[in-house]
């Protein structure tokens, strides 16, 4: 009886054990970084952003206005739409940015 006792402790003692250095090995594994590289994102060349609004803002009725906030969105973003209005399908980071009042800020 007592030997049953004593064989199940150190069973459950060294399942535990084993449980416990497999999680760690996880755990080192992630930290590393080595398991799962992250793969680069293929570099495009950096868009022009005066010469893209001055296209998106040439219709304006306030142009001034409009490439400021063009600006601002296009280095954000690193996009600007193709037109003078509308096509934010082409770049929806354009799309969501929003002012504080939840209003669009990009034309």
């Amino acid at each position: 009886m007592a030997f049953s006792r004593a064989f199940t402790a150190s069973v459950l003692f060294l399942s535990f054990l084993l449980l416990h250095l497999t999680y760690a090995n996880q755990l080192m594994g992630m930290m590393s970084g080595a398991e799962s590289p992250v793969p680069e994102a293929p570099t495009t060349p950096p868009i022009d952003c005066g010469e893209a609004c001055k296209v998106r803002c040439g219709l304006s009725s306030r142009p001034n206005l409009c490439n400021r906030a063009c600006g601002s969105c296009c280095a954000e973003c690193d996009c600007v739409p193709p037109g003078t209005s509308g096509n934010y399908d082409s770049c929806p980071c354009y799309f969501r940015l929003t002012t504080r009042n939840k209003i669009r800020k990009c034309p």
